[in-house]
């Protein structure tokens, strides 16, 4: 956004806000939407918190099978049968957690894949590109150093444990590194490692499903199908998808092919989309009619609006992420990476290609493909595709991604059996520890840089995805200061709400401790829960006339109870204004277009609820406190000051 230098600006006095040494976390907007993280955040949130969790299982895993070989793997080889009738399913407790409660997994994975398609970075499309090159050489090049080890011996079979990245791991020591290492890196690593995940389940199915059965699978495909004619209905019945999922997993079961396909099949078909204010407006006229007269009909109507007013896919997501974190992956890790380590195991990985193959691949083959592919395609499509980091950062990407441990570990179980399995899993344990290793060494190497080279290999060039839908215009939106500075913060707002009323003295702040900042107001009154914030918007327009919009503002922000027509009368006679005017201004509505246009232009931009900020045009997520919004906007400065 380059504003027109010579526009005007209605500035009024700006004062430091003081703020305590540790701010409250200034997270609370007024809104109906359930919760004010957002899905990625979440997604990530939980991913790294369950870094511990999986690291913990793993280590018990060693020690229970170091400790008591035989007892572990007699108790992960015990059977278990589900039976109906004469039919039935009957798995070892190995194979249950591996096919069947891993399907989950796979379910929140496809969740996530479709959300990032519908409503992240990847919904415009040419930014597909980018990611899914990168995932698929990223999977390719580790794979080629794997058959470079092993070609032509019987292990060569065992090629696909080698080339899939393990989202919880990768994410979860990111968040170690914490600050090391820009936000979009995380964003970027996820939506790689979801194209990872896609083609590994891919290779699964295809590759190692041995002995099909064809019936079964044309039993499968017929389920499926109509899963997809119930979806094309409308049916929003959970039990019924949930019942068809089973038949169509024990379908595939049947038929010799893994399974955890149909939880990936199941999370990409569930759409997501953002919370429309509509919504959450009807959500709140539910409620509201409960609270009136708490019916158990009315209980259930404001129940049915509240979830309706959020997407299936985030729902979902909420529900089965946590378990499949903390729990299933976890007990997965239990059930798969113990192994017997003795002096025997570790004289035969020295030498053994599947060691060799398997730890090469992730340590050197990850990050090759993923920076290669990346740097290829940019040079290819001279620039306008490029990673949504810097060079640097990138670089770190690509060695955490050499993390690979769920999926590396099932396809092992898969592919190999004995001494080879003990060989290969040891292998997929090292490449864990020494792709953290290379992370931090990239780290390190970027952290010795001087300040300005350091912000351009973690930051990049790249064009962000803008989420602001309307730009803004110098000439109708209200500035306060430099009309041409690198950083604008953007703030969706109600004179009525108390969160705007907090979130005001941490922008006076920023506005004080950055003198290269403008900030922008834009009017969206929630008259669903504040009855007065309409005309109290009315009532800033109305003294813009006069050019004392800011004066007015603050005032109003000053007084968020007392917003009648004869308080905002004084106000105006307060600051001097031509009360005629002012009191006609209001009578006549003349300032409710402009309100009205900044509440479209809100809806355009997924904006919910107040207050809402926006840094360059990029929604900002999570806290406003101001150390949160001093890191954003220090971060859009220097990402300005690269793209200048």
């Amino acid at each position: 956004m380059h504003p027109n230098k010579h526009a005007t600006r209605d500035d009024g006095p700006v004062t430091h806000a003081s703020s305590p040494s540790s701010p409250p976390p200034f997270q609370e907007q007024t809104t109906r939407d359930p919760g004010t993280r957002t899905p990625l955040r979440a997604f990530l949130a939980t991913e790294s918190g369950s870094a511990a969790v999986l690291l913990a299982a793993t280590v018990a895993a060693l020690v229970w099978a170091n400790a008591a070989a035989v007892g572990y793997a007699s108790f992960w080889e015990t059977h278990l049968s589900v039976t109906l009738g004469s039919a039935g399913v009957s798995l070892d407790l190995r194979e249950w957690v591996n096919s069947g409660l891993m399907t989950f997994f796979f379910f929140v994975i496809g969740l996530e894949a479709r959300r990032e398609f519908d409503t992240g970075e990847l919904r415009e499309r040419q930014r597909v590109m980018l990611p899914l090159a990168a995932g698929l050489a990223g999977m390719i090049v580790p794979v080629g150093v794997y058959l470079a080890f092993n070609a032509g011996g019987a292990s060569a079979h065992g090629w696909g444990a080698a080339m899939s990245t393990d989202t919880a791991f990768a994410l979860g020591m990111l968040a170690i590194l914490g600050r090391r290492f820009p936000d979009a890196l995380r964003t970027f690593i996820l939506t790689v490692t979801v194209v990872d995940d896609l083609l590994a389940l891919v290779v699964i199915a295809l590759v190692y499903s041995e002995h099909i059965t064809v019936p079964a699978l044309l039993a499968a495909v017929a389920l499926f199908g109509l899963i997809l004619l119930v979806r094309a209905a409308g049916v929003r019945h959970g039990w019924t998808y949930l019942l068809m999922g089973v038949a169509t997993w024990v379908a595939l079961l049947k038929s010799g092919v893994d399974p955890v396909v149909v939880g990936l099949a199941m999370g990409l078909l569930t759409y997501a989309y953002p919370a429309a204010r509509s919504d959450l407006e009807r959500a709140s006229d539910l409620f509201i009619s409960f609270r009136e007269q708490p019916t158990p009909e009315l209980e259930r109507s404001a129940r049915q609006g509240l979830a309706s007013a959020v997407s299936l896919n985030e729902r979902l997501q909420q529900m089965y992420h946590p378990w499949t974190s903390y729990v299933i992956v976890p007990l997965f890790a239990l059930a798969n990476a113990g192994i017997t380590i003795d002096a025997g195991l570790l004289s035969r990985a020295a030498t053994s290609p599947v060691t060799l193959g398997i730890l090469l691949g992730y340590l050197v083959g990850k990050p090759v493909g993923i920076t290669g592919a990346s740097w290829l395609l940019t040079r290819l499509s001279r620039g306008r595709l490029r990673p949504p980091v810097g060079w640097g950062a990138l670089a770190g990407g690509g060695t955490i991604a050499g993390v690979g441990f769920t999926v590396a570990l099932l396809i092992s179980t898969l592919a190999f059996e004995g001494d080879r399995l003990e060989e290969a899993k040891l292998g997929i344990l090292s490449a864990v520890i020494c792709s953290f290793l290379a992370t931090c060494g990239v780290a390190t190497a970027i952290r010795l840089l001087s300040p300005h080279r350091r912000a351009r290999v973690l930051l990049g060039t790249a064009e962000r995805v803008i989420d602001l839908a309307v730009p803004v215009d110098p000439a109708r939106d209200h500035v306060r200061g430099p009309v041409n500075a690198p950083v604008t913060l953007v703030e969706y707002a109600d004179f009525e709400c108390p969160y705007c009323g907090q979130a005001e003295s941490v922008v006076r702040g920023l506005l004080a401790d950055f003198g290269d900042l403008r900030y922008v107001w834009r009017h969206l009154p929630l008259t669903d829960v504040h009855p007065s914030a309409q005309l109290a918007a009315e009532a800033a327009e109305a003294a813009a006339e006069q050019g004392a919009f800011w004066q007015m503002h603050d005032r109003l922000l000053e007084h968020q109870g007392a917003l009648q027509v004869s308080d905002l009368k004084r106000y105006a006679e307060e600051l001097g204004l031509d009360a005629k005017r002012f009191h006609r201004s209001l009578r006549t509505h003349a300032g409710a277009g402009r309100v009205a246009e900044h509440m479209e232009s809100a809806d355009l931009s997924g904006v919910s609820g107040t207050p809402t900020f926006f840094i360059n045009g990029l929604l900002h997520r999570g806290a406003y406190d101001i150390d949160a919004l001093s890191a954003a906007v220090r971060t859009a400065r220097a990402r300005a000051g690269l793209t200048r």
